[in-house]
């Protein structure tokens, strides 16, 4: 029997839609419906194993060889864009990243601004094109807070339907890029593993054909 695909999956948002699209492309995932704690789990014909991981590290297993594979949201891949192929965008837990603050801000203002973020390479990136001079302040939490408790004038942060936004006072003031999840491959495993290219090529069909989830 040939060695399976290790493919690093990521927990949380994605996991369900990243589930409903292998089972289109064919394989039975039945056995992760039965997961409980478990982390990594075998398919039962031995052609996956999957690791069910953090968004922020699925591109350190899939750089270091731990998985073949990957499948994770292109807002990681900004942060994280060395040492693995980014090969395919899979059209799914599709969102953005923009900038918001409250009513009360000004974004004429010619001040130095002060940026709060999860991603400081993104928020840089999109105000050194815009020529304007800003603060990046990197939080972890809920950045949501910062405008309010006047740490910062503004963030930049991901928006799915903007509803904690809205709940905690914050408007969008610009729409900076479409985030979505990526399936990203081992630079030796793209080589080495035969299965890789098939993976890609029976998923490229199934996105052409329109995948709703």
């Amino acid at each position: 029997m040939s060695q399976p695909l290790t493919i690093a999956f990521t927990k949380g948002r994605l996991e369900k839609p990243t589930v409903e699209l292998f089972e289109k492309v064919g394989y039975d995932m039945t056995f992760l419906s039965e997961k409980n704690r478990q982390l990594i789990l075998n398919s039962p014909d031995g052609s996956l194993r999957i690791l069910l991981v953090k968004a922020a590290d699925v591109t350190t297993y899939v750089r270091k060889g731990v998985a073949d594979l990957g499948v994770v949201g292109s807002d990681v891949l900004s942060e994280n864009p060395y040492g693995y192929y980014d090969m395919l965008d899979l059209n799914i837990g599709v969102c953005k990243f923009s900038v918001a603050s409250t009513k009360e801000f000004d974004p004429i203002n010619h001040q130095r601004k002060r940026i709060a973020s999860k991603y400081p390479t993104v928020a840089s990136d999109y105000f050194k094109e815009k020529n304007e001079d800003v603060e990046i302040i990197q939080i972890q939490g809920s950045v949501e807070l910062a405008p309010i408790l006047d740490l910062a004038d503004a963030i930049v942060d991901i928006v799915e339907t903007g509803t904690t936004l809205k709940e905690n006072g914050l408007f969008i003031l610009d729409d900076i890029c479409r985030v979505s999840a990526h399936l990203i491959v081992n630079k030796s495993a793209l080589k080495h593993h035969s299965a890789v290219m098939t993976l890609i090529n029976d998923l490229e069909i199934v996105i052409e054909k329109g995948v709703e989830i």
